[in-house]
């Protein structure tokens, strides 16, 4: 079968300290940082010896590419026929020339910009860098009123295909007049302006798309705390089948870009795990949007 996999394992550090970032970060401990790479690589095995065609997106508490157990998994997996696409949320603080081991065609990076945790033309550089190297990539920026000039000066700086998104900010809503102001730099950005309405509606969750932690634990996506079984001993399988969603709001893009009810399935053709769109689309008018203050936790994306 085709099975998207979100993999989140215990790792929780990260090198910056956004005060916007919803997750409250811890410093690893040795024995931490050991435990996540058995996990990483306990799962980067199942990947490589499974039979179904895979797309895997890491979407971990802090930062993995700053380890080496997660670049080296990456670059692995993307090596692997039936590995259709490998994708992790980064800060881009790590270096690039690990890339230069994988394969292009099959991994993809999505990228966050966060202001007054790196300079600038570092930023910048490393993304050039990408798009030299033929790396499939987005980038994005918190949609913060301070933010605003430095997502300007990046959409006008970054390659021409590159996509620049904008994520709401937790907690914040927006008005006609900010919003129109990020709708100019990413039409999609009126999905994200609201939560969208979910409860009963069909969503990919649960059926071709799960979520895994670092002990195999399988759920339906990351926002369900209900289990389907476990990865490892295969009692998830059982499980998989279409079923509506079981929350009120979904306001998080992993989450919502699986909703039925949306087209994010055909704007994001071919991109759907690193946040590509298949083509610069014109802002749309999303169904099914609610007004909710405040937004809930979302990914440090």
């Amino acid at each position: 079968m085709d099975l998207t996999v979100l993999y989140r394992g215990p790792l929780a550090s990260c090198d910056y300290d956004c005060p916007y970032c919803p997750f409250a970060k811890r410093r690893d401990s040795t024995a931490q940082l050991r435990a996540d790479r058995a996990s990483l690589e306990r799962f980067a095995a199942w990947a490589a010896d499974s039979d179904d065609r895979l797309s895997l997106l890491f979407t971990p508490w802090g930062e993995g590419l700053v380890r080496s157990w997660y670049r080296r998994t990456l670059a692995e997996l993307s090596h692997l026929p039936h590995i259709r696409r490998v994708a992790i949320q980064t800060n881009l603080s790590c270096r690039t020339d690990w890339l230069a081991d994988a394969a292009p065609e099959t991994l993809a990076l999505w990228c966050t910009y966060h202001p007054g945790q790196t300079p600038y033309d570092r930023f910048l550089t490393k993304c050039h860098d990408l798009a030299d190297r033929g790396i499939r990539f987005s980038v994005g920026v918190v949609g913060l009123p301070e933010h605003l000039e430095a997502a300007r000066r990046l959409r006008a700086e970054l390659p021409g295909h590159v996509y620049l998104w904008i994520n709401a900010a937790d907690g914040r809503t927006y008005g006609d007049t900010e919003a129109d102001d990020w709708t100019a730099l990413d039409p999609l950005f009126p999905y994200s302006r609201h939560p969208h309405a979910s409860a009963g509606l069909p969503c990919r969750t649960g059926e071709s798309v799960i979520s895994v932690d670092g002990d195999g634990t399988v759920r339906r996506c990351h926002f369900v705390r209900a289990e389907l079984g476990n990865l490892y001993d295969g009692s998830y399988r059982a499980a998989l089948r279409p079923r509506p969603c079981p929350l009120t709001v979904c306001d998080c893009h992993i989450g919502y870009v699986h909703l039925e009810t949306l087209p994010l399935y055909d704007v994001f053709a071919g991109g759907v795990l690193e946040r590509i769109p298949a083509a610069q689309p014109p802002a749309p008018q999303p169904a099914h949007a609610v007004t909710i203050t405040p937004r809930t936790s979302c990914l440090p994306d």
